[in-house]
């Protein structure tokens, strides 16, 4: 493999991107270049701020080619291009051959919900102190376990039992679907509109030897004794009608993916439904529920 290193300005990236990749790279990948500066800058996409941008001021591109001559090659056609102006090539060099799998797989390790409820990927064992486990290896589908909402779910489940009907609203993996059943819910309901969290829901599913029902919001009836969703604060308001008409009587509401900030603004959405309150904090993040 060899590296093709480039650096630009942010309005060039998309261009310089797409360039690279019809010129057969391998891979791109986009750094600030002031990171560890008093220059450094900080990307956000969280709801109610203004969309991520496709890179930084000063970014550097990475790009991956199977050989030396190719690397060049794309990196004399870039030179002469317009959308080249403002931009500079660092130079091509050799990376060592790695497993990159096996690098991949380093960065996941198991994440600690309670001292005895853990998420292990595939490739690790288990905690000693573990006593309930889910099997989860990083895909397609949002939900490993790693973000501080998923946690605050798992672990208001976990301190929750349920035994009767649970529904998870935008299953992503199903994280939230399996722990449910790993904690004793009768029936478990996981649904979304993405097929890839659907499909990635049921190898989850059967990868931990749980039962879990699975498809579109459309196909789960009926009311719940716990109804989750983690998802994010606008589509929460918009769903507050929906998600309060399937709680059953005394059955529980669970809501993650809400800011702190945006707390008294979620209250506030489903006041004429129910009493949220704040049940967990992590980082940033808050998790509200209601009992009805």
């Amino acid at each position: 493999m060899f590296e093709l290193s480039l650096i630009c300005p942010e309005d060039r990236i998309e261009h310089l991107s797409d360039a690279l990749e019809a010129l057969d790279a391998q891979s791109v990948g986009v750094e600030d270049a002031d990171a560890q500066t008093d220059a450094e800058q900080a990307l956000f996409g969280e709801p109610g701020l203004p969309p991520p941008k496709h890179g930084w001021q000063r970014s550097y591109l990475r790009a991956l080619f199977a050989d030396a001559a190719s690397a060049r090659q794309a990196a004399e056609l870039l030179q002469v291009q317009d959308f080249f102006a403002d931009c500079k090539v660092l130079g091509v060099t050799a990376v060592a051959d790695q497993d990159w799998v096996r690098l991949t797989q380093s960065q996941f390790t198991p994440v600690e919900i309670t001292p005895e409820f853990w998420i292990v990927p595939s490739w690790h064992s288990p905690p000693s102190q573990a006593r309930q486990i889910i099997r989860l290896d990083p895909g397609l589908a949002f939900g490993t376990g790693t973000h501080p909402t998923t946690r605050m779910c798992l672990r208001w489940i976990a301190c929750h039992p349920q035994p009767g009907r649970v529904l998870d609203y935008g299953c992503g993996s199903g994280i939230l679907a399996i722990g449910a059943a790993k904690f004793g819910a009768e029936q478990v309901f996981a649904v979304d509109i993405d097929p890839a969290a659907i499909e990635a829901t049921r190898l989850n599913a059967a990868g931990n030897a749980v039962e879990v029902l699975f498809g579109t919001p459309e196909q789960a009836s009926g009311v719940f004794d716990l109804v989750l969703a983690n998802i994010l604060a606008i589509p929460l308001k918009v769903l507050a009608p929906l998600l309060c008409a399937r709680v059953a009587a005394a059955g529980h509401l669970v809501l993650a993916g809400i800011l702190e900030r945006q707390t008294q603004e979620l209250i506030q959405a489903y006041a004429p439904h129910c009493r949220l309150e704040v049940v967990d904090q992590e980082d940033a993040w808050v998790l509200l529920a209601a009992t009805f």
